[in-house]
């Protein structure tokens, strides 16, 4: 996933001016690093720094901005909108920082600093995007230079719609009302987030007898004493919680209660009733003022608006998606749950019932009698190490030509953090690339790319990208094995990066990912289809201690079972679809006062709802949705799905992983960044109109 930025636009607020006192000296945010690539200075910055650096931006672009709307020349693109793009660099970078150490290192100390510095960042961005002679200006450019081309009016284009969807055509008096409910969002949303991830870490399940660990791997008790101990319960052992609703070790348990314990634990997280941490009061406040703000500014609901400026249109075009799918999914995953019941009663009865604690579990033993394969059997061959540099960094070369050399003179913000120079093909320097794989207690769950520095010809840099994961961290002096999950959102993650990476744009406000969010994952979703190349499988799959590749029945066994359960992880998708629609599309006024019947509702609407699945989020800790960007767009991994499976049929069509064809994929769409509307990049690789849904059925195996 992509991660929530920080950097809201910009604003007026020259009232700010007198609050800085550090000088550059004392604060390196206040200057460009002089590292390589500009890249940020860990080593230096302190949490201290932050607010300091983010009034000064502030009021720095202030007087850039009242330049800009007090000239008295008339409006052109050079005086307006490309004044505009080249404002605010001091808080463009600072902000960028700070979400991204909020993110993945959220200590206390940025925690704070994070919630006095969001309203002051909202109450900026509105008090851009609602200023009259501002907007009136980049109106005039847009309305009346004819001779724009190519980028400049790409950015054009872009600036004066992202007005226009911000609000920039209300009276005074809705502007007023609209910033307070932005205020409002900002507070609660970054409220959302620290609440989930205290209740996350909160949920995590003590188990006091070792029995009843029965099933799980060495290095997963090993990890639980660790977790346990960290948390003054020595000889004790703590089962943490994902972001996601399944536990990692529920597939491993031979107790069944202590599966139901834990899944439960996954489920009521951040729902309890007087739990501080209780996310419910939150996200209905979250929704409301959501639906206010659609009704503010002209839309029947959030996700209308929302949807208004990407490329699926409206959330009809959404639903179109789940009611194509659903159908071949309810079929499937029905077949699925009586083949994995009658299976478990071979062993536990007749009168067993499976439930969604089970699932996994029986899932990971059919598979095992199916195919003779299960996590265990691949764990040997699937270390970090080698899945990153024989595996993610070997497509990349086979494909793109791209070659990465460690830089261990680049200051990190973490432990276990890790940095890359990456070479193009020509030998030039393309970009930095940092890894953070491991979880941490101040790390949010989930994984995501983002930048500390965006690519720009404008202003001659390079882009620095950071992927951040969740893996468990490896026990003192073991390798780090990784589950199939873990290696595909491994290669998930970095194929936002080929995206930034291969940014080629004169302007850093449509360059790289700065796509619509519904074709953001396109790129990501695509790289996954390397995990099993056969060539690039046989290149990092090796086993830890011999080093032999992994043979080639385990391959085929792989291979064979790689739509097995596909139903089950479709449906977990779709669930949470649904639940993203369902609290986006509330009309101004209305009011949930149970968040799970809610939910059952959203789910029995549209035909999915079972017990057996539960979504791949509940509510509470969905933070896609009420912490982050994804609000009304968490369809887009799904609508990418589809996207990116129709560009996979073209490079089996014309003889798969090839450099000319990974070339043409990036001289045609990795490159393009937001430089043309992103169905037109879409069409001109495939040459379709419009997405085949066919492609992803076919590709899940759901017309079997």
């Amino acid at each position: 996933m992509k991660a929530k930025s920080l950097i809201l636009a910009f604003g007026l607020l020259a009232m700010l001016t007198a609050c800085h006192s550090q000088s550059s000296t004392d604060n390196p945010l206040l200057v460009e690093s002089t590292l390589d690539f500009y890249a940020p200075a860990f080593d230096r910055i302190k949490p201290e720094h932050f607010l300091p650096a983010l009034k000064q931006g502030i009021a720095e672009q202030s007087a850039e901005i009242d330049s800009i709307v007090n000239n008295p020349e008339a409006p052109t693109f050079e005086n307006t909108i490309l004044a505009f793009e080249k404002s605010g660099r001091l808080l463009t970078r600072t902000s960028a920082l700070l979400s991204a150490l909020s993110a993945a290192n959220g200590t206390d100390e940025l925690r704070k600093v994070e919630e006095e510095a969001t309203p002051l960042l909202s109450a900026h961005s509105d008090a851009l995007m609602l200023n009259d002679k501002l907007f009136a200006r980049v109106k005039a450019v847009h309305d009346t230079d004819t001779l724009l081309k190519d980028e400049d009016l790409r950015l054009t284009e872009v600036l004066y719609q992202q007005f226009v969807h911000e609000g920039a055509l209300l009276s005074p008096a809705s502007k007023d009302s609209l910033s307070k409910i932005n205020g409002e969002l900002s507070v609660l949303e970054t409220k959302f987030v620290n609440q989930v991830r205290d209740a996350t870490n909160a949920a995590a399940l003590l188990i006091t007898d070792a029995k009843e660990l029965d099933g799980l791997s060495q290095e997963n008790i090993d990890r639980a004493a660790k977790l346990a101990e960290e948390r003054g319960q020595k000889g004790k052992y703590l089962l943490e919680i994902s972001n996601t609703t399944r536990p990692a070790y529920i597939a491993e348990l031979n107790n069944r209660d202590v599966r139901r314990r834990l899944l439960e634990a996954s489920l009521t997280r951040a729902s309890r009733p007087n739990d501080p941490n209780n996310t419910e009061p939150t996200l209905t406040r979250i929704a409301e003022l959501r639906a206010d703000k659609a009704k503010l500014l002209g839309y029947p609901t959030f996700a209308a608006w929302v949807l208004s400026d990407q490329m699926a249109g409206e959330p009809a075009a959404v639903y179109r998606l789940i009611e194509g799918i659903a159908p071949a999914y309810r079929k499937k995953v029905q077949a699925d749950a009586a083949e994995l019941e009658a299976f478990a009663r071979k062993t536990e009865g007749q009168d067993f019932k499976l439930e969604a604690w089970d699932w996994d579990y029986y899932a990971e033993r059919l598979k095992k009698e199916k195919f003779d394969l299960n996590e265990n059997d691949l764990k040997p061959y699937f270390v970090l190490d080698s899945v990153l540099k024989n595996g993610v960094f070997f497509a990349a070369n086979k494909l793109y030509g791209l070659t990465f050399k460690p830089r261990t003179d680049i200051p990190v913000y973490a432990d276990g953090v890790k940095v890359y120079e990456v070479i193009d093909r020509d030998g030039s320097s393309l970009a930095l690339f940092y890894t953070d794989y491991f979880r941490r207690p101040t790390k949010n769950g989930g994984a995501w790319m983002e930048n500390f520095v965006q690519q720009s010809f404008l202003f001659g840099r390079k882009p620095v990208i950071y992927n951040v994961c969740n893996f468990p961290a490896p026990a003192p002096g073991a390798p780090a094995f990784l589950t199939s999950d873990n290696v595909e959102t491994l290669f998930h993650e970095f194929g936002h990066a080929l995206h930034g990476f291969f940014a080629a744009q004169r302007y850093e406000s449509i360059s790289g990912t700065q796509t619509p969010r519904d074709f953001v994952e396109m790129p990501s979703q695509f790289n996954e289809h390397w995990m099993t190349d056969s060539v690039v499988l046989r290149n990092y799959a090796r086993h830890y201690q011999t080093g032999e590749p992994m043979p080639q029945t385990l391959i085929d066994k792989l291979k064979a079972s790689a739509l097995f359960n596909q139903a089950y992880s479709l449906g977990e998708n779709l669930g949470a679809v649904a639940l993203d629609m369902a609290w986006n599309t509330l009309a101004a006024g209305a009011k949930v006062t149970d968040v799970a019947a809610f939910e059952q509702q959203a789910l029995n609407k549209l035909g999915i709802y079972s017990t057996q699945v539960p979504p791949r989020y509940r509510s509470p800790y969905f933070l896609h949705v009420f912490g982050g960007e994804y609000a009304a767009g968490y369809y887009s991994y799904l609508w990418t799905q589809v996207l990116e499976s129709n560009i996979f049929d073209w490079f089996v069509a014309h003889g798969g992983m090839t450099a000319e064809n990974g070339q043409r994929l990036r001289e045609l769409v990795l490159s393009r960044g937001n430089s043309r509307p992103v169905k037109e990049l879409f069409t001109a690789f495939t040459g379709l109109t419009e997405p085949d849904m066919r492609s992803l059925i076919r590709a899940r195996g759901l017309d079997k």
